[in-house]
């Protein structure tokens, strides 16, 4: 047998969507010492990476492939060949490993055997994936490409179709073509197997790519549309991240919307795991749209990140940026610390004294010895006999920090994929909860300072009952029901595709829930998930909440996903109605296949409602995805949007603690908040955009400040306001609110 010819196809170009914003920056910022030090290292380590280590080198592991000497026996032949064509599929080469796949399985059919069991069904599932995936890509305008380190190849990426589908989009005859032959491939496989759930599923997604779902799907394969929708109500939201700007294509990566250069405007910037894949800042012209300024704000060369995290550390006014480095791989990479200097940035990871190299993707702020400066904690990845233990650093004040994990109860040497802080028990220090896949999490108890001034953290994960999930990933402390205790939340990482179509059917599945923890108030939680509406399967990477109904009540969104293509979920929505979850995907429009990563809740335009950003994109080279830019169409409930400049605490305020007292038609109510960016996996602005609901008048703000104890109460503030608070001065200083037309 002779080893199929697959590096010519290794040339092929697949034109389709992409990044529209390939223009050279008229000019650049000169990279300070830091950052040019930071980028060399990141291009030596990236090229040192061994493919076979990373699932997610794609063209690497594919010359890899072909430059091998072909196996002599002819069963280990069509495996590897198999495995070629995975690979090319992951790169992004849908075409050509369409190819593949049906010759293998053509060969298969002639020598009436297959090499190992389970083969013949894994390449029928993989062959009608790649048929959806190219009828998408097919699917997709022509023209706008994606810049790669390989500048002469272009990757496609599919246009999904929402679910469920709301207007049905016109489908090139090409497309059609392909999709019809995977609408009669499906339908195979379900006359093989009735109860192939994957083939189900994928049988339904490319009748609403054709737009002829669900009246020509079979009524005995048919997801009920009541399931996909969700049983909750919200006027739907408008995906405006091409007309803005904001349409950036990557693979998987973290997102923050906050104002870098303290004009009044949220910025976004946005991140790529691929490890040379440029850190990307888009900054608002104030207007109508977003301008990428890379370039001239001194990022370039700085290169990949899962995840991207701000805080004031150095306490002058303006947010700098954590980016994290490394996630799921074995080999450890450096995080870089960009300090902002009124909207230009450079990298002190050095100078600050935090370089180590570790895989990680997860890492919080907060000031846990209440001094006023903001301190980090790093979760970092420990697995198969590589540790690596998270990380502590204190900020000393001077621009630098001292790494202090082991000396105050926090050495952890876990697989870590999520951290947040939290006061939990009121008691004016920020505990921390530690989120781990495959292991109990973590709940660690500020025990404050001893006698000779040694802080201290005590795991009381057993006593307050939050341990769960054993497969766990995004994390976050929030009061979801406004009793003024900051509840957990923790999203569960688990699940198939046929898990997902159980539950839409209302079958009994095996993915890993969500877990919802309410505070007892009593140093204790009690597991409300499923009585709260959460009981849902999330498969989330990135998550994050905020109000988007401005009811004063917080909600939350789950981008998921898994690097397997064969994994497609739509992302999810749901709406907090005074205490109880409603899903909300279908309603808001939220229903996108694109895998879901950095999630950011943020007033992007300035008008007063919550929009929501998101990075979205696989974690393969192939699995590309442009992000999403949600405009919230607006509601008659009020707000007030309030920031905070410490004086005695750190300068934003993180972990401040807001109380406002509002009169509506029905009473007094008191609505709660913490400062703070949002969830472990996406970024808020740090400014509190806060919802009132149907307030007729705020009666007072109530701020406690962290670590200082100092307290300001407010009165005589007006509804749909924006505010500036010191710390100790008992006002507020009322700021001007431009506002935007988005694409208009």
């Amino acid at each position: 047998m002779k080893p199929f010819i697959v590096a010519a196809s290794l040339s092929i170009l697949l034109i389709g969507c992409g990044d529209g914003n390939l223009s050279e920056p008229e000019y650049a910022m000169p990279g300070s010492e830091g950052t040019i030090r930071m980028a060399e290292r990141l291009q030596v380590l990236a090229e040192s990476v061994d493919p076979m280590l990373d699932e997610q080198l794609n063209m690497a592991r594919l010359r890899l492939f072909n430059d091998q000497e072909p196996p002599p026996v002819p069963e280990a032949m069509i495996l590897r060949q198999g495995a070629i064509a995975q690979e090319m599929m992951n790169a992004g080469l849908t075409g050509p490993a369409l190819e593949q796949f049906l010759l293998i399985r053509q060969i298969l059919i002639d020598a009436q055997a297959e090499p190992m069991p389970g083969f013949r069904r894994s390449l029928d599932e993989y062959t009608g994936i790649a048929l959806f995936r190219r009828g998408l890509e097919l699917a997709c305008p022509v023209g706008r490409l994606r810049r790669t380190r390989s500048s002469e190849l272009v990757r496609a990426y599919p246009c999904w179709p929402e679910v469920p589908p709301s207007v049905p989009h016109p489908v090139s005859d090409s497309a059609r073509v392909v999709l019809e032959r995977g609408v009669i491939w499906q339908g195979a496989l379900l006359e093989q197997d009735p109860d192939n759930l994957r083939a189900q599923w994928i049988l339904n997604l490319t009748m609403m790519a054709l737009g002829e779902w669900p009246d020509r799907v079979h009524s005995d394969y048919r997801i009920p549309r009541s399931s996909l929708t969700g049983s909750g109500e919200l006027e739907r939201f408008r995906n405006v991240a091409t007309e803005v700007g904001l349409d950036a294509v990557s693979i998987s990566g973290g997102g923050i919307v906050d104002d870098f250069n303290g004009d009044g405007f949220l910025d976004v910037m946005a991140s790529s795991r691929g490890l040379f894949d440029q850190l990307r800042y888009f900054e608002s012209d104030g207007a109508e749209r977003f301008v990428e300024r890379t370039s001239q704000v001194g990022l370039e060369g700085l290169v990949g990140g899962l995840n991207i995290v701000q805080a004031d550390y150095d306490n002058d006014g303006d947010p700098d940026v954590l980016v994290l480095r490394g996630g799921w791989l074995v080999q450890g990479f450096p995080n870089s610390l960009l300090r902002n200097d009124g909207g230009t940035f450079s990298d002190v990871t050095y100078e600050a004294g935090i370089y180590s190299e570790h895989p990680t993707q997860t890492g919080s702020w907060a000031d846990f010895d209440g001094d006023g400066w903001l301190d980090l904690f790093v979760g970092n990845e420990s697995r198969d006999g590589a540790m690596h233990r998270s990380e502590l650093f204190r900020n000393k004040g001077d621009g630098t920090f001292e790494e202090i994990a082991d000396l105050v109860g926090l050495d952890i040497a876990q697989f870590v994929k999520g951290v947040d802080w939290g006061d939990y028990d009121n008691d004016g220090r920020p505990d921390l909860y530690v989120s781990v896949l495959r292991g109990s999490n973590l709940l660690f108890h500020n025990a404050g300072a001893d006698t000779v001034g040694n802080w201290h953290f005590d795991n009381v994960t057993e006593k307050a009952g939050v341990a769960g999930p054993f497969h766990s990933f995004p994390t976050w402390f929030w009061d979801f029901d406004n009793d003024g205790h900051l509840d957990l939340f923790a999203a569960g990482y688990q699940a198939q595709t046929a898990d997902i179509v159980r539950e839409y059917v209302g079958e009994k599945h095996e993915a890993e829930l969500p877990r919802l923890y309410r505070n007892l108030a009593d140093g204790t939680f009690e597991d409300v998930t499923a009585p709260r509406g959460l009981d849902r399967i999330m498969y989330a990477m990135g998550s994050n909440f905020g109000d988007v109904d401005n009811d004063g009540w917080l909600d939350l969104f789950v981008g998921t996903g898994d690097p397997d293509f064969r994994q497609l979920m739509p992302n999810r929505m749901f709406r907090n109605k005074s205490g109880h979850f409603e899903e909300v995907t279908g309603a808001g429009g939220f229903g996108a296949l694109d895998k879901g990563h950095g999630v950011s809740f943020a007033d992007i335009d300035n008008d007063g409602d919550t929009d929501v950003h998101i990075v979205l994109g696989g974690a393969n080279e192939g699995d590309l995805s442009p992000n999403a830019l949600y405009e919230n169409p607006g509601s008659d409930h009020r707000f007030i949007v309030l920031t905070l400049v410490g004086q005695k605490a750190n300068r934003s305020g993180l972990g401040a603690r807001i109380s406002i007292t509002v009169e509506d038609g029905e009473g007094i109510r008191t609505i709660h908040r913490v400062v703070g960016t949002g969830g472990s996996f996406g970024a808020n602005p740090v400014r509190q955009e806060i919802g009132l609901g149907p307030a007729l008048r705020v009666i007072n703000v109530d701020i406690r400040w962290p670590g200082s104890g100092t307290v300001d109460l407010l009165h005589g503030l007006e509804l749909d306001r924006a505010y500036q608070v010191t710390e100790g001065t008992g006002r507020a200083d009322s700021l001007e609110r431009i506002s935007m037309r988005l694409g208009r």
